[in-house]
């Protein structure tokens, strides 16, 4: 067994940290559990928490010298990943988020994966969980075509090479070679650095084997906060780099703008005598019934409160995404690198 153990290559965890007291704990827990019998390291780049997160991670840090911090000097979650990367040892990171929960055996057929198919980046599924009404309705939007499009990376889907990738088991080396995460890239940057992978050669790939619980905001604000600022920076990305982009980025703007003017010019036609303008209104009445629909299928598999949330949050997620998307694109927020998602 001991000369198994030597074997194995080594693993470093990199995990940005910022007010997260609600799920650290339970984030690096899922790390010291894996099965993966290589060495590993776990290092957390630390941001100025104000809710005691950081306390947290010192008393981790105490009882388990594998577990180190480092500050995040620029507090975004692109320099504190790169921070991490550069104080970690081993060849192969893994990318963690402080709302994961990674399943025992996440490193083990990660790594697995990565030697067998010579991949750059091997990533899994972001199987959303909630634990009250609200996040339930938060994660069956996460997880259904209405709501963040039934990519792979959310629904499943066959073995093999993609566009991008949930978080990430990268070899370091390709990880130095292209420059690291782009610190300037505040939401988006594991898309943006996948493109720099396959750009220069290399295999972004995907394995329905790995599967990462992740816990949604716990509430309304914070949602709304996380997919305005994720809308925008998908729109700088989009005008930035053009035809890399998916056509389905482009559906939650569309959605928007013909729901918002249909709805006006509806009006329009009501209260003036171009009253062929009221036949408008069919655009906000097809997404009303829509979200109606959805919340009716939410309901059925989560519960009668989580699908009336859900009347409410599927609006949010796409005004929220379409409208940061179109400020981004047509840049007409003041400042894009204050749009973290806090």
């Amino acid at each position: 067994m001991a000369e198994k153990v030597h074997a194995l290559t080594g693993v470093s965890y990199v995990m940005p940290v910022l007010n997260e007291v609600e799920h650290i704990e339970a984030a690096v827990d899922s790390l010291t559990a894996q099965d993966y019998e290589g060495p590993f390291e776990i290092v957390l780049a630390l941001g100025p928490s104000v809710d005691g997160t950081n306390a947290v991670i010192d008393e981790m840090a105490r009882r388990d010298p594998r577990i180190r911090h480092i500050p995040n000097e620029l507090g975004s979650t692109p320099g504190g990943l790169n921070a991490a990367i550069r104080a970690s040892t081993h060849p192969i990171v893994v990318r963690v988020d402080a709302h994961s929960v990674l399943p025992t055996d996440y490193t083990r057929i990660a790594v697995e994966t990565l030697e067998r198919t010579g991949a750059d980046n091997v990533g899994g599924i972001m199987k959303a969980q909630g634990r009250t009404p609200f996040e339930r309705a938060v994660a069956h939007a996460y997880g259904s075509p209405e709501g963040l499009g039934g990519t792979q990376h959310h629904t499943g889907g066959k073995a093999g090479p993609a566009d991008t990738a949930y978080l990430g088991v990268f070899q370091r080396d390709r990880l130095v070679a292209v420059g690291l995460f782009d610190e300037d890239i505040k939401r988006g940057q594991d898309w943006e650095l996948n493109r720099r992978l396959r750009a220069s050669g290399g295999t972004v790939w995907f394995t329905p084997e790995l599967q990462v619980v992740y816990r949604p905001r716990s509430s309304l604000r914070k949602l709304v906060r996380q997919f305005v600022a994720t809308g925008i920076w998908r729109g700088e990305l989009a005008r930035r780099f053009g035809t890399a982009n998916s056509l389905r980025y482009f559906v939650p703007p569309l959605a928007v703008l013909g729901t918002v003017l249909g709805l006006m010019l509806g009006i329009v036609g009501s209260v003036t005598s171009a009253s062929w303008l009221s036949l408008a209104y069919i655009a906000p009445v097809i997404y009303g019934l829509f979200v109606l629909a959805a919340s009716g299928i939410a309901a059925a598999k989560d519960g009668l409160r989580s699908g009336l949330w859900y009347l409410i949050v599927l609006p949010c997620i796409h005004f929220g995404w379409g409208t940061g998307f179109i400020l981004g694109f047509l840049k007409l927020t003041k400042n894009i690198t204050a749009q973290t998602g806090r």
